[in-house]
C-alpha cells in the first residue's frame, strides 16, 4: 500500500512597512519594508530554515518579494511569484486608514471599489491547492498580505473569526496541512523574535 502524504503549506505574511506602521490600507501600493520590517523576515527566514521547504511562491508586491527573497536566503529554496496572490485590492481607499473607510463607507465590504472578500479567498485558494500539489515530503511557502492571510484562513475555518490570537502579525507564519480535500489549520499567527 503506497505511503500516503498530507502535504503542509506554510503560509507567511510579510514585514512591516511605513504604511503598516502608520495603519494605512497598502492594497495594490507597493512601499518597500522599513528597517524593523527587514529585521523581522531576516528572522523569519531563520525560524522557517528548519522546515527545508522546497519553494517560496510570492505575491509580486515587493514588500512580500523582499521578505520571500529573506527567507530563500535563509532556507536555500527557490523563489516564484503568483499575481493570485496580490493584496486586497482597495481601490481609492489605499493609503486611507480602515476607520477612514468605515467613517465615510460604513464598511470596507460597502466601500466602492473594494475587491469582494470572497473573490480574495478564492484566488488565494488555487494558490494554495496548488502549492499542495507539489509540497510532498517538504513544504511549500506561501508569502502573502494580512488580507489575502485572513480571508483565506477564515474560509477554511471559520471559527478563526472569533480567535484574538489569530490577528495576522507583520512577518508571522501559519501551518496548514492538507488531507485528501480537507485543510486543517495546525499553527497561526506564529512570530520569530528580531534582535536589535
Amino acid at each position: 500500500m503506497p505511503e500516503i502524504t498530507t502535504p503542509r503549506v506554510i503560509l507567511a505574511r510579510h514585514g512591516r512597512t511605513a504604511l503598516n506602521a502608520a495603519g494605512q490600507l497598502r492594497g495594490h501600493l507597493d512601499p518597500p519594508l522599513d528597517d524593523v520590517g527587514q529585521q523581522e523576515v531576516t528572522a523569519l527566514g531563520l525560524a522557517l530554515a528548519v522546515e527545508t521547504p522546497c519553494l517560496v511562491v510570492s505575491s509580486p508586491l515587493l514588500r512580500a518579494r523582499q521578505t520571500a527573497d529573506a527567507i530563500a536566503r535563509a532556507t536555500k529554496a527557490p523563489t516564484a511569484v503568483d499575481q493570485r496572490l496580490i493584496d486586497r485590492d482597495y481601490g481609492e481607499w489605499a493609503g486611507h486608514t480602515l476607520e477612514e473607510v468605515v467613517r465615510t463607507a460604513g464598511s470596507l465590504e460597502s466601500a466602492r471599489g473594494v475587491e469582494p472578500a470572497r473573490a480574495v479567498s478564492t484566488r488565494a485558494r488555487e494558490v494554495l491547492d496548488a502549492a499542495a500539489d507539489l509540497a510532498e515530503d517538504q513544504p511549500v511557502i506561501l508569502v502573502a498580505h494580512d488580507a489575502v492571510n485572513t480571508l483565506l484562513l477564515t474560509s477554511l475555518v471559520p471559527e478563526l473569526r472569533d480567535d484574538p490570537s489569530f490577528a495576522q502579525r507583520t512577518a508571522c507564519w501559519n501551518i496548514l496541512e492538507r488531507n485528501g480535500e480537507t485543510w486543517s489549520v495546525l499553527e497561526v499567527n506564529r512570530t520569530a523574535p528580531t534582535t536589535g
